[in-house]
């Protein structure tokens, strides 16, 4: 469906059926879930498989394993050599890439509509026939201790959402960081990533996402030609996780690191996540994210930064996905000469005038119709659109979901945001985290 609309034409539209007029989904027999997306603009074709696993479900002491075989499995099949799959779709004008999650892993390819064959028997190829030499294992396992010096030992804000992420939960497997400790990712090895394989990666752990310049019948007929012979694993049955016990008392981290450029304070509280059938309150919790921290007419940009010089930043967001609870998150930078104690004390003023007062009209008219338009505008990307299906699939959601999903948006009201703001901003279940130099005090 081409959305060639002016916004106003397209805001006095239902969101939703914007949406499930393209959007197709059926199942092979070996328990291999397919979603096709059409969008014929361009003969373009975006093609994607997601695993209902990531890092959530790795055995305690592997931390990491997970994504260490997503790196692995561009390591070569019986039919194709170590390394050459991304090469393959280079050569055709592609791209591709991967990536892990708490909840899921995923790997992709945008290329060419009439090269979809090509891709899709490729993933279908690697889904049983992986091969891993020990040199390429031990090869890869120095990329990713790599990636980790860079993207999170290097970094202070890196090494602090870190921290936080290990205080917030006693229990659950989300506390442990996606990329692994660095002491268990030294130890994993070629037996524990091909165990983690074959335990995971099978139809019936999977879903297949294809979006752009196609039908629902050519994806199927690619689909069956490809993955209707690999069998089902038969002993994959659900995820089974430690549960978090209830959270009596709030947390508190402080770091100090001399390479830290601008202190700040970050909060978090634990929230509910979409949950198949009821997704009203993370609906409600997502407005509330907007009222509080988006833009310069939100609640904590006017009282800490226009009302009060005492931040230059503040934000709040919200992840609505996540197989078993997510979080609502804010962030104060404080202003020169403004202290993180001073910033803190003032976010928590900021937040009780909100609970007091409640929405005001206007600012929730402004957000619903900005939530309104992001949906819409969020339809113009396939590979985006193709995102957020396989994120649903592989976090417990339906496709009738993820189309329902804007209309839950816009049913949202005043009173049910109040009601899930009171709910979650909870002090006994936050984290609260401070980050400055070792020097500020």
């Amino acid at each position: 469906m081409r959305l060639i609309l002016s916004l106003g034409l397209a805001l006095s539209l239902p969101v939703a059926a914007l949406a499930d007029d393209r959007v197709s989904s059926f199942a092979l027999d070996n328990g291999l879930q397919v979603v096709v997306i059409e969008d014929h603009r361009a003969p373009v074709v975006v093609n994607m498989v997601w695993y209902r696993v990531g890092s959530a479900d790795e055995v305690s002491g592997e931390s990491g394993l997970a994504h260490f075989l997503e790196h692995l499995m561009f390591k070569g099949t019986k039919t194709t050599a170590p390394g050459s799959f991304s090469q393959i779709v280079a050569a055709q004008g592609g791209s591709d890439n991967a990536f892990t999650s708490y909840d899921f892993t995923g790997y992709f390819q945008r290329v060419a509509a009439d090269r979809l064959d090509l891709v899709m028997g490729m993933e279908a190829d690697r889904m049983v026939n992986l091969t891993l030499a020990q040199g390429d294992v031990d090869t890869e396992r120095n990329v990713v201790l790599e990636e980790r010096a860079t993207r999170t030992e290097s970094d202070p804000g890196g090494l602090f959402s870190e921290q936080r992420q290990a205080a917030m939960y006693l229990n659950h497997p989300y506390g442990r960081p996606v990329i692994g400790w660095r002491h268990e990712i030294e130890a994993l090895g070629r037996d524990a990533a091909m165990a983690f394989y074959r335990a995971h990666y099978a139809p019936d752990n999977a879903v297949v996402v294809v979006a752009g310049d196609v039908t629902a019948g050519e994806v199927r007929a690619l689909v069956e030609t490809h993955f209707a012979a690999i069998p089902a694993s038969g002993t994959i049955k659900g995820r089974v996780r430690p549960a978090e016990p209830p959270q009596l008392a709030e947390r508190r981290v402080l770091m100090q690191d001399d390479r830290v450029g601008q202190p700040y304070v970050m909060r978090s509280y634990l929230a509910p996540s979409r949950q198949s059938g009821a997704q009203a309150e993370p609906a409600a919790l997502t407005v509330l994210a907007q009222l509080l921290g988006s833009g310069p007419n939100s609640e904590l940009t006017r009282a800490l930064q226009f009302e009060q010089p005492l931040a230059v930043q503040s934000s709040a967001w919200y992840s609505p996905m996540g197989y078993d609870h997510t979080t609502f998150d804010i962030a104060v930078v404080p202003a020169a000469g403004v202290t993180l104690a001073q910033a803190e004390a003032a976010l928590d003023a900021a937040l009780q005038r909100f609970l007091d007062r409640g929405v005001q009209q206007a600012d929730f008219d402004t957000v619903m119709a900005r939530l309104k338009a992001q949906e819409i505008y969020a339809l113009d990307s396939s590979m985006g659109v193709a995102r957020r299906y396989g994120a649903a699939l592989t976090s417990g959601l339906t496709v009738a979901d993820e189309i329902a999903w804007p209309a839950e948006l816009q049913k949202v009201t005043p009173e049910a945001v109040m009601q899930a703001a009171r709910k979650v901003l909870d002090r006994k279940q936050s984290t609260t985290g401070w980050l400055r130099k070792e020097a500020d005090q």
